[in-house]
């Protein structure tokens, strides 16, 4: 489904989605004949209008495909899979030789673009609607503002210039407008997070873990800020959230991917995934992972065992120091034990140093195929520590910001002689953030992803794989062909 497709149809098409929405804070019950001219009257309809935009982050256009690739990309992990055209569009992220057509790019593009119009329609909606506390009118609103600023956060980090759509289109024509230059998108995002973080409150209770709070807000405007560079403002919102959020890191790094952790005490927005609700399919609301990045083979997944898609790199694991307790949490490797007696052997299909992503694997936690409850964080206090210490470099501040993370990995404190404290830093994050999606915007925004990417290329060189090299074309992805078919306002970008 193109944007342009999709906003030409009724606008009340973002309410569809409210049937899969799961038994987590998105339970609600969808209204029957809904209609313009009988929905948006009512606190209810607010809400569920609300969980309508939440909803795209459990789909192929965010948590769900499209955004595994951003570690694929980079020296993470490598497509996997069982080989031939198994995961081609990732296997062609992987040889940064990647077609107008492709997969990932192009549900990224219409994934994020529908999560943004419904976010608008309930930034137009609700604030018309008089049967409706104040308190739920406006924090409806700081979600829907939330949830557009990390739509276009991921979408110009990806592409670049993107359209910018602030209302709901008025008419089929005009939702084709050309794209809107990347320092304009980033003023709206800023405005956004801002809105939101005084629209939202500091924490919720009993049903309603796990919206979006005043801290995600803050948390994800210095994730912003640090990307454009502006350190002094990044620093101050990382220091809004460590010392205001009332969140604390577990003592052990893995608990953080547990189910019974959802939505803890580290936790500053995650996505909602709920089982026991879908099958085969990405676009509902249990996560895939546990089934795709699980063992391939090794029966310890409801899919006869696991299909191996992202596999951690042989230079990505060798990079672990030693006694870092965050290893044994994200990678199975050659010996680990698992369940039911499994050993994770020398070399998989798709693996042929035996490694795999265990980050997000919890077994078989039913029979319902691709439908794992464990949420995925989109924002944790750990990154907060990191944003800081990137933001003042070698400082005490900035010492005791990053020795926080490392203590808690069982890593000893870096020191004020440390070289290289940014490459310190970012080497924290990859570890830290490792198959959490960040990776190649860390590389891009830094300005190391084609030297990085070049060194690794040549590492894997001499065990016999051929990786394929960034270019500069290959510092965004390309505008899907189907979006330039539609939208004859758009422009590709260079090179591709």
């Amino acid at each position: 489904m193109s944007i342009s497709k999709y906003t030409t149809g009724a606008f009340l098409l973002s309410l569809g989605l409210l049937t899969s929405c799961g038994e987590k804070f998105l339970a609600e019950t969808p209204s029957e004949q809904v209609t313009d001219a009988n929905f948006y009257k009512t606190q209810t309809d607010a809400v569920q209008a609300t969980l309508a935009v939440y909803s795209e982050l459990t789909k192929e256009g965010q948590y769900n495909a499209a955004l595994w690739g951003m570690d694929i990309m980079a020296d993470v992990s490598t497509t996997g899979g069982g080989g031939g055209s198994d995961g081609i569009e990732y296997t062609q992220l992987d040889d940064y030789n990647i077609p107008t057509t492709n997969f990932v790019a192009t549900r990224l593009w219409q994934g994020s673009f529908i999560g943004i119009q419904r976010a608008n329609i309930v930034l137009q909606k609700v604030p018309a609607i008089t049967n409706i506390d104040p308190v739920i009118q406006k924090r409806c609103l700081g979600e829907a503002q939330f949830l557009r600023a990390k739509f276009y956060f991921d979408l110009v980090r990806a592409f670049g210039d993107v359209p910018l759509f602030t209302a709901p289109p008025t008419s089929p024509e005009a939702v084709n407008i050309p794209r809107t230059p990347v320092a304009q998108v980033y003023s709206q995002i800023e405005k956004d997070l801002t809105d939101a973080i005084g629209n939202l409150p500091g924490s919720y209770s009993g049903a309603d873990l796990g919206r979006a709070t005043k801290w995600a807000a803050t948390g994800l405007l210095a994730k912003v800020y640090i990307t454009e560079g502006k350190k002094t403002e990044a620093a101050q919102r990382a220091r809004e959230v460590i010392t205001g959020s009332g969140k604390s890191l577990w003592a052990n790094y893995g608990d953080n991917f547990k189910v019974e952790n959802d939505n803890g005490k580290e936790s500053l927005f995650e996505v909602q995934f709920v089982n026991g609700k879908n099958g085969y399919d990405r676009n509902s609301v249990g996560s895939s992972m546990n089934e795709f990045f699980g063992p391939r083979g090794s029966g310890l997944t409801p899919a006869g065992g696991g299909y191996g898609f992202n596999i951690p790199e042989p230079d990505f694991v060798a990079g672990y120091e030693p006694g870092d307790t965050r290893k044994a949490v994200t990678i199975w490797a050659p010996g680990d034990k698992g369940p039911d007696n499994w050993v994770e052997p020398a070399s998989l299909p798709g693996s042929p140093f035996g490694f795999s992503c265990k980050k997000w694997f919890v077994g078989k936690v039913n029979t319902n195929i691709w439908d794992s409850p464990l949420n995925v964080p989109v924002l944790r206090l750990a990154e907060m520590y990191l944003i800081l210490a990137e933001a003042v470099g070698n400082t005490p501040e900035g010492l005791t910001a990053i020795n926080t993370v490392r203590r808690r990995a069982g890593l000893p404190d870096l020191t004020a002689s440390t070289p290289n404290f940014t490459d310190a830093v970012l080497k924290e994050r990859l570890y830290e953030l490792a198959f959490e999606f960040d990776r190649w915007f860390d590389l891009k925004r830094t300005g190391k992803l084609i030297p990085r990417m070049t060194e690794h290329s040549a590492y894997l060189a001499t065990l016999g794989i051929k990786r394929g090299v960034p270019t500069a074309t290959n510092l965004v992805l390309p505008i899907p062909q189907s979006e330039l078919d539609a939208n004859p306002g758009l422009t590709q970008n260079p090179g591709y």
